[in-house]
């Protein structure tokens, strides 16, 4: 895989061909992406709405409606289209619980490291709570750190991708009950293949010059 030529053959689709679907195998590479993400402290605070059927991406467009019309055609004709949700809160029960996975899964060496990093973890969570008052929104930071990867892992499967943050967040947590359960939507992703018509996979690319960006020491 040459990485350069990924991240300039993917871009922003603006046309979906609804009669090309991502296979059932690439759908399965999706969600560890999804999973596998890094977060700060293994916070891993998201949720994710799949909407793979006709039904799911028509529940999707409720949060597509009045201004946000415009994006409702990427919903619609995606194979795929994924929501990104934050978490709202994490108690000590949400903690407890990922220290418990994380011992079930092998993570500790030693049995006193289970505490150490559980405590560890409340303290970075504690700073943002209370010194920095930016707790829910650095969580937030974590789901789009979840979707940057998420991207650039979609183009490697030849897969074009749509972030949108163009639409209703609260019709589309209504719809869906996430409040009640914690969460609210922050991002959709719509996945699928490109259409020969958009305009846009023939435009070149616009960076600034790493010249500009970059400082080397």
């Amino acid at each position: 895989m040459n990485l350069t030529e990924v991240l300039n053959w993917r871009y922003t689709t603006k046309e979906f061909d609804p009669t090309k679907k991502i296979s059932e195998e690439d759908l399965e590479q999706l969600k560890t992406l999804l999973q596998m993400s890094p977060s700060s402290t293994n916070l891993q605070p998201w949720h994710f709405v799949i909407a793979k059927t006709e039904e799911g991406k028509k529940r999707f467009t409720k949060g597509t409606q009045g201004f946000f019309v415009f994006n409702e055609p990427k919903v619609l004709n995606a194979s795929h289209v994924v929501a990104f949700c934050a978490r709202t809160s994490a108690d000590d029960i949400y903690m407890r619980h990922l220290a418990d996975k994380e011992d079930e899964d092998g993570r500790y060496a030693k049995p006193e490291f289970k505490e150490q990093t559980y405590g560890a973890r409340n303290i970075f969570a504690n700073i943002h709570r209370y010194d920095i008052k930016d707790f829910q929104h650095w969580m937030e930071k974590q789901v789009y750190l979840n979707i940057g990867g998420f991207l650039l892992g979609a183009a490697t499967l030849g897969i074009d991708a749509t972030p949108m943050e163009g639409f209703d967040l609260k019709a589309f947590d209504e719809e869906f009950g996430l409040r009640e359960k914690g969460f609210t939507a922050i991002t959709i992703v719509a996945l699928g293949y490109r259409k020969d018509s958009d305009f846009n996979a023939k435009l070149p690319k616009s960076r600034l010059s790493q010249d500009e960006i970059l400082t080397i020491i």
